[in-house]
């Protein structure tokens, strides 16, 4: 209340009152209208922490994003697009490149450390079932469908346990059941199986010694928790809050719209069914007129082709069931959903109802909006998972004494690498090769770069070409004294055919 309107209070409390109240109307009256609720519209809030929302709802979301993968066909679709445009058939590309003080790259270590790797990626994992791609593949996919991922670091000599590669190095893929999210200590300052420090960074993990859903969750066996260093530990989640330490399922958002699809396509079927039985109904004249048969038995009426019903009683007639199925809308109002669901995912619609219908820039425009969520999934792919484990395999290559360090590189970028994703794919071959060599032409691009953006290593790529034409020279198919045939990729072509030179 201001001055006026304690004056005013004291000689009429009536009239002040109703001054504070018009006051207030014309407030609200200035406010957002989103803020304001109505009859029409109910406001749903979200008031709680992100720690305090994943607690309740995320074993819940987890589970249903784990049946939905099972047994709905779009929701697999779905899984199956994300994951193999983020992670590609043959996983994550690495190209080390370790430097020399000056700045270039240690080829000789380069090529070591590439070895090695290779020799490693046939059994990056503990249970010797998977190699890179395919261990890289189940995480990506346990990351997006279950909301999280975790590996457990297995370094030099473990008991029982055979590295089976010459870098004693190993992972242990953990599904999120391994961390509780039913594990809280404020004194130790643990939430949902993470200790953390002041600063909210996390030290230890407390990881069930077996997967709790092997075993009576009230059991000893399936609650005992062992604390597991968090350097040891790479976790990988998907958070929508800063505060949120555990992860949530990308499908959280469109489950039930993927709940809806798969009922009605369901009950479309079922009505399309009952239309191809061709249903039929005998109408009678008169309820009086019914006459139940004498013998007890129900009449049955057989249908054919051409069948004339000459044994009608008298006011009979024969009525067919009509479901009017199959709907002609299905088709459209299954797409508009579907549209809705590749939003929600963040995956082309094209790729999921496998529609493909439009011109090459409409399509174009598509798959590079929708790429552009494939490279952030594979980026935080790589800075999660990817790259933590190359910097332990450098790590443990060094102490294992499989690479000698030279004298002349740089200790500070023994781990670095260009880790390589799943590159976009070409609609028309022939304008993006036309692109990109007027690209490189004009220095707009170089040629590393377009042989990186299609997936390759541009040194492999040149090693592969000078061997094609040591190989071509060798069984006399191109001369070794034209230079041209040095210089022009497409020189091999041109001599066999001159005329598609000229032209």
């Amino acid at each position: 209340m201001n001055i006026l309107d304690s004056v005013i209070a004291s000689i009429s409390p009536e009239k002040a009152l109703r001054r504070m109240q018009a006051r207030r109307a014309l407030t609200a009256m200035a406010a957002y209208e989103a803020a304001k609720p109505t009859t029409l519209r109910k406001q749903s809030r979200d008031s709680g922490s992100g720690d305090r929302w994943v607690a309740q709802a995320g074993p819940n979301l987890r589970n249903q994003a784990r049946f939905l993968d099972a047994n709905h066909d779009l929701a697999k679709g779905v899984l199956n697009a994300l994951v193999n445009n983020t992670i590609g058939a043959n996983g994550i590309g690495i190209e080390p490149q370790p430097r020399t003080f000056t700045g270039e790259i240690h080829d000789d270590l380069a090529d070591q450390l590439l070895r090695l790797h290779k020799d490693w990626a046939k059994k990056p994992e503990c249970t010797f079932t998977e190699n890179l791609a395919g261990m890289e593949r189940l995480l990506c996919r346990t990351w997006l469908r279950d909301g999280e991922v975790l590996t457990k670091n297995l370094l030099g000599t473990v008991p029982y346990l055979d590295h089976g590669t010459a870098v004693p190095f190993t992972l242990e893929m953990l599904e999120p059941d391994m961390l509780p999210l039913i594990y809280d200590d404020p004194a130790k300052n643990i939430v949902q199986g993470i200790q953390r420090n002041g600063w909210g960074q996390p030290k230890i993990y407390h990881l069930y010694r077996n997967h709790p859903g092997d075993y009576n969750v009230f059991t000893a066996k399936a609650l005992d928790l062992i604390p597991v260093s968090a350097d040891l530990i790479n976790h990988l989640r998907m958070r929508d809050r800063l505060s949120q330490m555990r992860g949530v399922s990308i499908f959280a958002t469109v489950m039930t719209r993927l709940d809806d699809i798969k009922d009605y396509e369901e009950s479309e079927r079922i009505a399309a069914k009952i239309a191809a039985s061709m249903a039929a109904y005998i109408k009678k004249g008169q309820p009086d007129g019914y006459q139940a048969d004498p013998n007890g038995q129900p009449r049955t009426l057989r249908f054919s082709p051409g069948m004339v019903f000459d044994d009608l009683a008298e006011g009979e007639e024969i009525g067919m069931i009509d479901t009017n199925r199959p709907n002609p809308n299905a088709y459209n109002w299954r797409n508009g959903q579907l549209r809705a669901v590749a939003a929600g995912a963040g995956v082309n619609y094209s790729t999921i109802a496998r529609d493909y219908d439009g011109s090459y820039s409409s399509q174009r425009q598509e798959l590079i909006e929708g790429w552009v969520n494939y490279s952030i999934l594979t980026s935080a792919f790589i800075n999660g998972l990817s790259q933590p484990n190359w910097e332990t395999f450098v790590s443990m290559a060094m102490l294992s004494g499989q690479i000698k360090i030279p004298v002349d590189v740089d200790p500070l970028t023994l781990a670095d690498a260009l880790f390589i994703g799943p590159s976009m794919p070409w609609i028309d071959p022939l304008k993006e090769v036309k692109g990109n060599t007027e690209g490189e032409r004009s220095l707009y691009i170089t040629g590393p770069e377009i042989i990186r953006k299609r997936g390759g290593n541009p040194r492999d790529v040149l090693e592969q070409e000078k061997r094609w034409r040591r190989q071509l020279r060798d069984a006399e198919l191109i001369s070794s004294s034209d230079p041209a045939n040095d210089k022009q990729p497409g020189a091999v072509a041109a001599a066999d055919n001159p005329g598609a030179a000229n032209g």
